[in-house]
């Protein structure tokens, strides 16, 4: 396991502490080191990256500009309301009609939209609400390994009742599991996203895995809507949602969408020389969803009532927080509820 870097980067006069992530693909990672226990940045919430942060640079491969079109899978047993509130985030990232007001989750995904292939085209303007497939008999059993999330895929696609469609080129597949459902590493890490091997589902598709963690460690990935014990006297934020588990899995969501969009083969965007651990373009920015943000300072939030705390604004009145992106132009990680933007 990759030992666990602070970088510093100073933007504007702010102070941007980053904790670097654990890689997480299909295979595990077989590296160890020797680190301390009483580190308690090491406990932090992790998604896919390595410990190298390096410039970002772009290896040629493509990004995501075709439209894109996002079909979920909804593994285990989903409450209706849960269901509600992660569509009504996915459906806000480009809204057909009555754009929320600023900031909105579509001024979000104007920052993954910066990014380009070899040819200039930019990530796709366009994402929508695709297929669903509910697996609520838990068809591969309670407790999934790596590999066999591209197995739950190659399930709904070949299903013989309503499959869900199949789309190499703009398609994205999100296997979202229920919080009674067991994932290699979960905790560990809180998602992850990589491309199906035709040997396993037949195609390659991108695809990404969140868990609800709500029972497992709301305190690694629910996080600010719940706090670690090595954090005493931190008070959580309300959900803006009203749950716990499924607010703070939006904001993962949005960070393997977001890498997805840009780096789909693990072959365009990213930083580091192994393409097997790359730090993505979420990944710099983990932690971060406001100015000033870093370390266990989610940075400057709006204030919706009551401890809850929101920074973006969503279809039907939803809010959301949602961490920051980082920012090719400007060179620093940014979203739409900076104090200059």
């Amino acid at each position: 396991m990759h030992p666990l870097h602070i970088v510093r980067y100073t933007f504007i006069s702010l102070l941007l502490i980053l904790p670097s992530t654990l890689a997480w693909r299909p295979w595990p990672n077989t590296t160890t080191t020797t680190t301390t226990t009483n580190d308690p940045l090491r406990e932090s919430k992790r998604y896919e990256g390595s410990s190298d942060l390096v410039h970002l640079r772009y290896h040629m491969g493509p990004v995501l500009t075709p439209n894109i079109t996002l079909h979920t899978i909804w593994y285990g047993l989903w409450p209706a309301p849960h269901k509600r509130i992660i569509r009504a985030f996915l459906g806000s990232l480009s809204p057909t009609s009555n754009p929320p007001h600023h900031p909105s989750v579509s001024a979000w995904w104007r920052t993954v939209r910066l990014y380009t292939d070899q040819t200039g085209s930019n990530v796709s303007r366009t994402v929508s609400l695709g297929g669903e497939k509910n697996d609520r008999f838990y068809s591969h059993g309670r407790s999934l390994t790596r590999l066999s999330i591209q197995s739950v895929i190659r399930s709904a696609i070949t299903a013989k009742t309503r499959p869900l469609p199949i789309n190499p080129e703009g398609g994205v597949y999100l296997v979202l599991t229920s919080a009674d459902v067991l994932v290699q590493d979960f905790c560990q890490v809180c998602g992850f996203h990589y491309f199906t091997f035709p040997s396993i589902a037949g195609y390659t598709l991108p695809y990404a895995w969140v868990g609800n963690s709500a029972t497992q460690c709301p305190g690694v990935c629910a996080y600010p809507f719940a706090v670690p014990d090595y954090i005493p006297g931190l008070k959580p934020y309300a959900p803006p949602n009203g749950d716990m588990g499924v607010d703070g899995m939006v904001s993962v969501i949005g960070h393997e969408i977001a890498e997805l969009a840009s780096n789909p083969l693990v072959n365009a965007w990213y930083a580091g020389e192994d393409p097997s651990f790359p730090t993505e373009i979420a990944d710099l920015c983990e932690g971060i969803y406001g100015t000033g943000g870093g370390g266990s300072y989610t940075g400057q939030l709006l204030d919706g009532g009551g401890g809850v705390k929101y920074n973006l604004n969503g279809v039907g009145g939803r809010r959301f927080l949602v961490q920051w992106i980082w920012n090719p132009v400007l060179g620093y990680c940014s979203g739409p509820n900076a104090l200059d933007q």
